[in-house]
Formats: C-alpha cells, structure tokens, sequence
C-alpha cells in the first residue's frame, strides 16, 4: 500500500542521499510559487532531482481528504511532482488516494431520516416535497453535522446586507471543514438534494452561502480564477482530483472516462471552499458553473473555456 506523504518525507529525511534531493525539490517548488524563471540548467536539475527519487516512497505517496495534516502531506506531494504543475492540463494525476468506504464511516442517517420523517417530528419535518428541507433537519438532529453547518453558516453571513464584506478565506475553510468531518451521507443529502420545484432549488442554490464563497461583485475572469488556485496547495489538489475523476468522454456511454460518478461527485465537493468554488447558477435546474467569465481573455480564449466548460458542459460531471 502507498504510503502517505507525511511518513515518506519523515523516511527520506533519515536518508542523507533522499535528504540532499528532497531539498533540491523543495528550491525547484519554491522557485515555481514565486513564479521565478528557471533557466535550462535549473529546470534540468529539478527533473534530475525527482527521478533520482526512483521508487522510493516518496514518489508514490499520496494523501487522504480527512487526514490531519492534509495541506502539509499535499505540500510535500507538490514538492515531489512540481513537474507536474506547468499546465492545467498537466494536473491530471490526483495527490489523493482513493477513498475506502470501511465500517467506521458508516452512519445513523438513515435512523435519524426515519425520525424526521415519523409522527413524533412531523412538525418539524416542515414540507415533504421539499428534499433539500428534510436533508437540512436530518443534518440538525447529528451533533456533528448540526455544529459544522452552523459553523460555516454563521462565518459565511457575517457582513452579508451591510457595507462590510465577508471574509471569503474563513468562509472557505468553514466549508472545507464541513465536506470534509461530516459523514457523505449527510453532505451528498444536502448539497444534491433533487428539487422538483423552485423553492426547493433555491434552497439548495444557498446551500454554501453563496453570497460570500461564490460570488463577487464582478465576475473575474477564469484564467485569474485557475492562477489564484494553482497558488494553494488544496485547491490545486482538489482540481488535479475533479480532472481525474470527472474527466468527460464522448465516446462512453454514461460520459465518464472513470466510469464512476460517485468519485466525480466527491471530486466535485471537494472544490467548494476552495477558490475555484462551484455552484448552482440557478433555481430552476441542476445546471453547475463557476463565478467567472472568458470575456477579454485575448489569444488565451480557448483555454479559458475550456476551465469553464470543466463545469458547464461536463458529461461526466
């Protein structure tokens, strides 16, 4: 089994000869998020320095959504692949190891949906054509779901209506922390709860406060969007992870190179609270975008829409 980044690098640094190239990385990624040029001898070093890697551990390393030290295990991995990095399309390969669905993740969703939906809580189950309200109160009956919700509901509001802003990043991080701590039982419910009406699809639409982790007052254009995320470490993991596993084919049947649209959609989650954040664009459909604009992207126009087009008209996804 692979081993995670943080116990590879631990290992390496014990080996003086893994220890001398590991920092040689460490100086080619650190070079590349200040944006310095490197010359042809440098960037010869840097490719040099990751193959002497060979098979050890460090190069096959991957890290895990729920793990503690995640951005420092997704660090490292970039430190390793820096190559990998030169293009958006180039980031195919996801830092994270497939998730494994063992006992422990297992839930009382459905115990706890049952309660909701019998005669003792039929008050508070409220409508019951609308899905995305019966996700809401099943998610307040769970401790765990309850506090993050709030959490990450009251961090996203603050300043909504007035004339101070949000504060996006600890908006971000509140629905970071929320995907990632509560069981998908309860998150996949909320956030992609089928509406058969327009009430229900505006519910779901404000699911992640969008008014402050989605929209800004102008829409930037995309390619800003894609820069501002390949300079975080999580963003960049959570958009090589959509790539892999939301990657679009025609000629498949369901749209899915993977074939499988239970990764994609965790891919996709994994986006929200990070600066590419997608989202719902309106009430009335399950139609996904996100907040940015190919206009005045000059002779980089195709690339443009070709970031956008990973949500609007992804097959897979």
């Amino acid at each position: 089994p692979r081993s995670d980044c943080v116990v590879a690098e631990q290992l390496c640094l014990s080996d003086s000869t893994c220890n001398a190239t590991y920092r040689t990385l460490e100086n080619c990624a650190l070079a590349k998020t200040r944006l310095l040029p490197l010359d042809h001898d440098s960037r010869v070093r840097c490719l040099n320095a990751e193959l002497d890697l060979g098979n050890s551990s460090l190069l096959h390393c991957k890290c895990h959504r729920r793990m503690k030290r995640q951005e420092h295990c997704l660090r490292i991995f970039w430190t390793v692949h820096s190559s990998m990095t030169d293009g958006y399309f180039n980031l195919e390969t996801s830092p994270y190891e497939n998730p494994i669905y063992e006992e422990h993740w297992k839930t009382d969703y459905n115990k706890l949906a049952a309660l909701v939906s019998g005669k003792i809580c039929s008050q508070l189950a409220g409508d019951a054509t609308n899905p995305c309200l019966k996700a809401t109160h099943v998610c307040n009956l769970s401790k765990k779901c309850f506090r993050l919700r709030t959490d990450y509901a009251s961090i996203c509001t603050k300043g909504a209506g007035s004339e101070d802003v949000c504060d996006r990043r600890k908006c971000h991080r509140g629905l970071r922390n929320f995907f990632e701590k509560v069981p998908e039982d309860f998150t996949k419910r909320i956030l992609f709860c089928p509406c058969q009406d327009e009430f229900c699809g505006e519910r779901r639409r404000k699911t992640i406060v969008p008014d402050c982790s989605f929209q800004y007052n102008t829409k930037p254009n995309c390619l800003w969007l894609l820069d501002s995320c390949l300079e975080d470490h999580v963003c960049k993991s959570r958009l090589a992870d959509f790539q892999q596993n939301c990657q679009p084919a025609d000629i498949s049947p369901d749209g899915c190179s993977l074939h499988n649209h239970a990764a994609c959609l965790q891919a996709y989650m994994g986006m929200i609270g990070t600066p590419m954040t997608p989202n719902y664009v309106r009430n009335s459909s399950v139609e996904v975008s996100l907040w940015c604009t190919c206009e005045s992207s000059g002779n980089q126009k195709e690339k443009c829409d070709q970031i956008l087009g990973m949500f609007e008209s992804n097959k897979c996804l």
